[in-house]
């Protein structure tokens, strides 16, 4: 993987000098600060993005041009008083004229969006369960574990505190890595790089999860966070949500690209399933029905999805061997060949190309 050129930074400002290293560093930007000498052509032209210190534009003016004109330029000062600064920013060529603290979040996001060059956002699909032990966080986990073994770029993040942490599902609950204890104060903006790479890698998946420890419960400007942060790295993000939604969960309903509600064929998971639609239905903008087969007949899965006034994204038969491969480690879907994840592969085909996600 390349090394991602440094932000540049031009100022005799300690304090201004202290505040934008502080940026950089928040987004997990590297950075180059450059002092008293006059700006090389290629520095200028290299860096994904140039800050320039109000101070130096100042002293540049009385003593030579700027390299050239180039986009990502930046003048930063922090009089707002200060007219002449509209002048000095015309003369750098600068995209735009900032001050600090007042423009400091604007800044932030712009400095992150240089290092991250971001693409188009992550599939994001959520699970959910018609009713208890539907299997939602199995299809769930499959869905990831089958992406990543494509070799999807995937992030798996689990938004049920109460359901005993996916990390168990994926046999790693001893994996080192921050699970969601340590996002619960997380606001604003978040390096989706830092993120993906702080967090357990389970089978090819970047996992959050929640642990077994009494905590705080979850805001939704941290799951707006980190969501977010995880969306612009592209790839697919999967979702398994609580049947009642929470602040949280209402946030990460409203992102999603596609909600599955998993519902085994009996009138009543239907029923469960019919409080689950009233109650969240109306935050997603594509849900579907994933219908279980039950043992002795039932429902079939085009009447589950009549009954709920919903589409029917696939009937989903029982794998055998499954509660046994999760005894031993080996996580739903990891058969390449079981009907789980030769269910998944089939919904995540049809689902991407609508999407645009990229790999």
């Amino acid at each position: 993987m390349a090394v991602p050129e440094s932000i540049l930074i031009l100022t005799e400002d300690e304090d201004l000098l202290d505040d934008l290293l502080r940026l950089c560093a928040a987004a997990g930007a590297q950075a180059e600060v450059l002092h008293g000498a006059p700006v090389a052509a290629d520095q200028w032209e290299r860096a994904p993005l140039v800050l320039v210190g109000d101070d130096r534009a100042a002293a540049q003016t009385a003593t030579g041009q700027w390299p050239g004109r180039r986009p990502g330029v930046l003048l930063v000062g922090r009089d707002l008083d200060d007219h002449t600064v509209w002048a000095r920013g015309v003369a750098l060529g600068a995209e735009q004229v900032l001050h600090l603290p007042s423009d400091e979040s604007w800044l932030a996001d712009r400095i992150a969006d240089a290092v991250e060059r971001p693409g188009p956002p992550a599939l994001t699909i959520g699970v959910l369960g018609g009713r208890g032990g539907a299997g939602a966080s199995s299809l769930a986990c499959a869905l990831a574990v089958t992406a990543a073994a494509e070799g999807r770029r995937t992030t798996l993040i689990d938004g049920d505190p109460l359901g005993g942490g996916l990390d168990m599902l994926l046999g790693g609950e001893r994996t080192p890595g921050p699970r969601w204890p340590a996002f619960v104060s997380a606001r604003g903006r978040l390096s989706g790089a830092a993120l993906e790479d702080s967090l357990p890698r389970l089978h090819g998946v970047s996992l959050l999860s929640w642990d077994r420890a009494d905590g705080p419960r979850l805001p939704a400007e941290a799951m707006c966070t980190v969501l977010t942060a995880a969306r612009r790295r592209g790839g697919i993000v999967v979702l398994d949500l609580p049947r009642a939604a929470d602040p949280a969960a209402a946030e990460a309903l409203a992102q999603l690209d596609l909600g599955l509600l998993v519902v085994p064929g009996e009138l009543r998971a239907a029923a469960g399933a019919q409080r689950v639609v009233a109650m969240s239905g109306a935050l997603v903008r594509d849900l579907r029905v994933v219908a279980r087969a039950s043992s002795g007949g039932g429902l079939a899965g085009a009447e589950l999805a009549r009954l709920l006034g919903l589409q029917l994204a696939g009937e989903l038969p029982d794998e055998p061997g499954l509660p046994a491969a999760a005894d031993a480690g080996e996580p739903p879907g990891a058969d390449a060949k079981g009907v789980l994840a030769r269910f998944c592969r089939d919904l995540l085909d049809r689902a991407l190309p609508a999407a645009g996600a990229a790999a």
